[in-house]
């Protein structure tokens, strides 16, 4: 990460500052009732569009991808990571997006670094329609590495109380329809960075053959948002449930929105790992269910669907050229909540 020591610290924060400011009014609307850098955002809520409204908020971070992001110089991709990752934990709930607020921390802080982060969350903020409504830039040296800095965010968004998605409406019998990832998405990082670049000992602008791709490039493909595909689900009546498939794969994540009583039960030939985990899997000598609890395997939403919808679903996904495969169904067991077969 360059850094302009030509500059005294308070120096560089306006700099940035400066810059942010720029970036984030390109994601404002007419709800955003504040300017970038008060003492806190304000918004409003549009009471026409949300009656009896529900907030729906969610934070997360990157994990050990902004790791190879800093390496590799890419930074405005992590932040598109972000909002995506916390669009999608909200939007399986029926959520819209609002506004999001993001946490960057580092030694030294370097505007062009900054900007770059920054650019990427303004993207992704309006590919989705939601506001940088704010955040903090923080510099302590005392706690980061030159060259490194940490990346958090938080998004709040809104449903009406009467479209809010629990999982309650799950039944024994309904369809799981598998929704394609585009790759390792935010999860499983340690572990991949461990086998490609220290056991195999591959460079990150390495062409691999079993990968069908560069290493860097496949690692560093952005976590997809779905937020369009569940709003076409949800308009069309035809979803009873949704679970975001992040860091605990379909393991844990498919029992975070089932019902009491209820399993998920998949069948393991009905889609195709991409080459990236199978690779992955034979490095590190890995289980398959091993892989499955740590990894999306190729699929980075699960849609529960009723029996009968399940076609009107799959017409709504052919129609915006959606990749889905039906994996299973849900069954009435109580442990444990996913079984492969």
């Amino acid at each position: 990460m360059p850094e302009d020591h030509s500059l005294a610290p308070t120096d560089r924060h306006a700099l940035a500052q400066d810059r942010i400011k720029g970036l984030a009014r390109r994601t404002f609307n007419r709800n955003v009732l504040s300017e970038i850098g008060g003492f806190s955002g304000l918004f409003t809520l549009d009471g026409e569009r949300f009656p009896d409204p529900v907030l729906v908020a969610s934070s997360d971070g990157v994990g050990n991808k902004l790791e190879l992001a800093i390496q590799l110089g890419l930074h405005s991709s992590i932040g598109a990571d972000l909002v995506n990752h916390c669009v999608n934990d909200i939007a399986v709930q029926g959520a819209s997006p609002l506004f999001f607020l993001d946490y960057f921390a580092t030694g030294h802080l370097d505007p062009e670094v900054v900007q770059q982060v920054i650019s990427g969350l303004v993207d992704a903020c309006k590919a989705n329609g939601c506001a940088l409504l704010g955040g903090e830039t923080a510099e302590t040296p005392w706690l980061y590495r030159a060259g490194t800095y940490e990346l958090a965010g938080f998004l709040t968004g809104a449903v009406s109380r009467s479209h809010l998605l629990t999982g309650e409406a799950i039944r024994e019998g309904d369809c799981l329809l598998g929704l394609a990832s585009n790759g390792l998405h935010t999860t499983g990082y340690s572990f991949a960075l461990q086998q490609l670049l220290k056991t195999a000992g591959y460079r990150p602008d390495q062409y691999v053959n079993e990968i069908g791709d560069k290493v860097g490039a496949a690692l560093m493909r952005p976590h997809r948002s779905y937020l369009a595909p569940i709003r076409k689900l949800i308009q069309a009546e035809v979803a009873s449930g949704f679970s975001h498939i992040t860091g605990g794969g379909l393991t844990e994540n498919l029992p975070r929105v089932l019902p009491r009583g209820l399993c998920a039960q998949i069948d393991l030939s009905s889609w195709e790992p991409p080459p990236l985990f199978t690779h992955l899997q034979q490095l590190g000598g890995l289980e398959m269910e091993e892989m499955l609890r740590t990894y999306n395997m190729g699929i980075g939403l699960v849609a529960v669907v009723p029996p009968d919808r399940l076609k009107r679903a799959q017409q709504t996904l052919k129609r915006i050229n959606e990749r889905f495969w039906v994996l299973g169904r849900v069954v009435r067991r109580a442990s444990p909540r996913v079984v492969y077969g």
